[in-house]
């Protein structure tokens, strides 16, 4: 599988951009070789400043990691938002693309899996709860609210919802990433199997409405 690199620039610290610079460089380095071995020497070297300038702006390694961490999500809510601005709003067409672009984000940036979702995203998630009503699973809620407008005569819970088609997609994309699902299906498209099972999510709330009327 190839792992593509987000389009980063850094050539070195700038007056006033530290901080930024160290963020970039930090990035680079985890998306090369993931963020384990990761040091606040070779971010330093990376931007091209002495191994004493990052601590002007991250006490340690773990708020610099943070710090990439909530860049990455902030990457993630826009790719979520770019592609909701490009479907009608509450369409099935948008939830379904707005799942096939979170596995492609997930696939396409795999070094940053743990990183966003592991340890140091938990932290960042309890520390940045106001921010977390602008993330990508917030669009998608808005989506899926629109949705129900759309679809349903009652009003269901649409975070739950959400939630649901989130860990729909973030599963198919984590199963794809180990390359598991080849294992079993070798001719599987994860996207198709996304829609498909999405499909008959949505399809099914449909079904169980009316079977209440």
């Amino acid at each position: 599988m190839t792992r593509k690199t987000p389009p980063t620039n850094c050539r070195g610290y700038h007056h006033g951009d530290l901080r930024n610079s160290l963020i970039i460089a930090a990035g680079q380095l985890i998306q090369e070789s993931g963020y384990q071995d990761f040091s606040m020497i070779d971010a330093s070297r990376r931007a091209g400043v002495s191994s004493a300038a990052p601590y002007r702006h991250f006490k340690d390694k773990d708020a610099l990691l943070e710090a990439v961490t909530q860049v990455a999500f902030l990457a993630l809510t826009e790719s979520a938002r770019n592609t909701d601005a490009m479907y009608v709003p509450g369409s099935t067409q948008s939830l379904i693309a707005q799942g096939k672009a979170y596995i492609k984000f997930v696939i396409d940036h795999p070094q940053f899996y743990d990183l966003m979702w592991g340890d140091i995203g938990l932290r960042f998630a309890i520390t940045e709860v106001a921010d977390l009503k602008t993330s990508g699973c917030y669009v998608l809620m808005d989506s899926v609210s629109h949705w129900c407008q759309n679809n349903l005569p009652e009003n269901p819970d649409a975070l739950d919802l959400a939630v649901k088609l989130w860990a729909m997609a973030h599963g198919l994309a984590c199963l794809n990433m180990n390359q598991q699902i080849e294992k079993f299906l070798p001719d599987a498209d994860v996207y198709v199997m996304f829609e498909a099972s999405a499909h008959t999510f949505l399809d099914g709330l449909r079904g169980m409405t009316k079977d209440k009327h």
